[in-house]
């Protein structure tokens, strides 16, 4: 059994492109394998707001290139670009992956940025895009031309999640919403607003990056309601949660979305966060075990939200290319159904290097995640999820409290 690995890692500036050629034991590759490239780009925001989550979801994105390490014939061509939570900056670095070749790509994160990127990159140059991340509801109606993709379920779905929670454990009968003013913010809250069963008081924009939300807090809270909603960010939502523990006593049920599952923020915020819960897509696919193993293996850490359906979103596309047989982005486009939805062989994160010579050589298969089924509906959506109620732990962390599962 040899194993051949040359590996080319050029870093530059917070991008990075490596070509990795790899053979190992797994044989396979079919007709296509061997001499063929598999390209994949990653596009996340490793600066900005969402730097400190952007940056496991990019690991989560990359951990497949490492998993496939000697155990294929193909051969992986990737580059990493930073986004920095920044639409404007966001369609450069991926206008950089389109210009270097990549026909498929792991990302954006934001909505905000991963709509932008959608409409004026990679649409326009069929290029396609699997978001590990992006959950807002716009990006369903997006005339993607079948291009874009996405591995965590829309926030049509949490909404409903939201509103049943708060119903459930609050019996709330009144809420507020406070949510960054995006594509991401507006939906979702619209989407909790329209699922719940009471009287939604007040819906409060507020920017990002502001020094002080004492004023929307007001707005959001003047009512007295049950339950506040609050959908954000952790750089953003460092300062409202200090405005907040500094201007009230902390005693309304708080619920927090995805982008605020962040282990440091109530040490960040300097309050153990005690009234706050919030939910967040949960990884539980068939390949969570081996997906976790390999992600603390390899950055001596915990897998964090987003990182397995990073994972899953890269798996998909290289298993895409591979069935494609050529590095171009509608040919991919048209096989990515055909490698995760049901029916066919089952390929898990464990058995991903024989998924791609099965799928290279024609095999029917189905991918089976670390995150999820993987069953994308005919819009590049989830057709079912399973989500978290999670709380902060007292001197940090997060914790699951419940699991729900729920469909579209």
């Amino acid at each position: 059994m040899s194993r051949n690995v040359r590996r080319r890692d050029v870093v530059k500036g917070l991008g990075a492109a490596g070509t990795i050629a790899l053979a190992g034991c797994t044989g396979g590759g079919g007709g296509n394998g061997g001499s063929r490239t598999l390209s994949q780009g990653v596009l996340m925001p490793l600066t900005g707001d969402l730097g400190n989550l952007g940056q496991p979801i990019r690991d989560g994105a990359t951990l497949p290139f490492k998993v496939l390490d000697g155990e294929t014939d193909f051969t992986i061509d990737s580059q990493v670009e930073d986004t920095q939570t920044d639409p404007s900056q966001g369609q450069s670095a991926a206008q950089t992956l389109v210009d270097a070749g990549y026909p498929a790509v792991t990302g954006a994160a934001s909505s905000e940025v991963t709509i932008q990127v959608a409409e004026n990159v990679f649409i326009p140059n069929n290029v396609v895009g699997c978001s590990p991340a992006s959950t807002s509801p716009a990006i369903t109606d997006l005339d993607d031309k079948n291009l874009i993709w996405r591995t965590p379920p829309t926030d049509r779905l949490q909404g409903q999640v939201l509103a049943q929670v708060a119903a459930e454990r609050e019996s709330a009968e009144t809420a507020a919403t406070m949510y960054v003013n995006n594509s991401y913010g507006q939906l979702l809250s619209e989407s909790f607003a329209s699922a719940f069963g009471g009287t939604v008081q007040n819906q409060v924009s507020f920017p990002k990056g502001a020094n002080s939300y004492s004023s929307q807090l007001n707005q959001a809270l003047g009512d007295d309601p049950d339950v506040m909603v609050v959908i954000g960010y952790p750089e953003s939502g460092v300062q409202l949660f200090r405005d907040y523990y500094t201007d009230y006593p902390g005693e309304t049920p708080i619920f927090v979305t995805d982008g605020l599952r962040s282990a440091d923020l109530p040490s960040n915020v300097g309050n153990a966060m005690s009234n706050v819960r919030g939910t967040a897509p949960l990884a539980a696919g068939p390949g969570n075990e081996y997906f976790t193993e390999q992600y603390q293996n390899e950055y001596d850490s915990e897998p964090g939200v987003f990182t397995s359906q990073a994972f899953d979103a890269t798996a998909v596309c290289l298993l895409a290319n591979a069935k494609a047989g050529e590095n171009a982005g509608p040919p991919i486009a048209e096989q990515m159904q055909a490698v995760a939805n049901p029916g066919g062989e089952e390929v898990t994160p464990s058995t991903l290097a024989d998924g791609l010579s099965m799928a290279a050589e024609g095999t029917e298969i189905q991918y089976a995640g670390a995150s999820s089924a993987v069953d994308f509906d005919d819009n590049g959506d989830l057709r079912a999820a399973t989500y978290e109620l999670f709380g902060f732990q007292e001197g940090g962390g997060v914790e699951t409290i419940e699991e729900i599962q729920f469909s579209a």
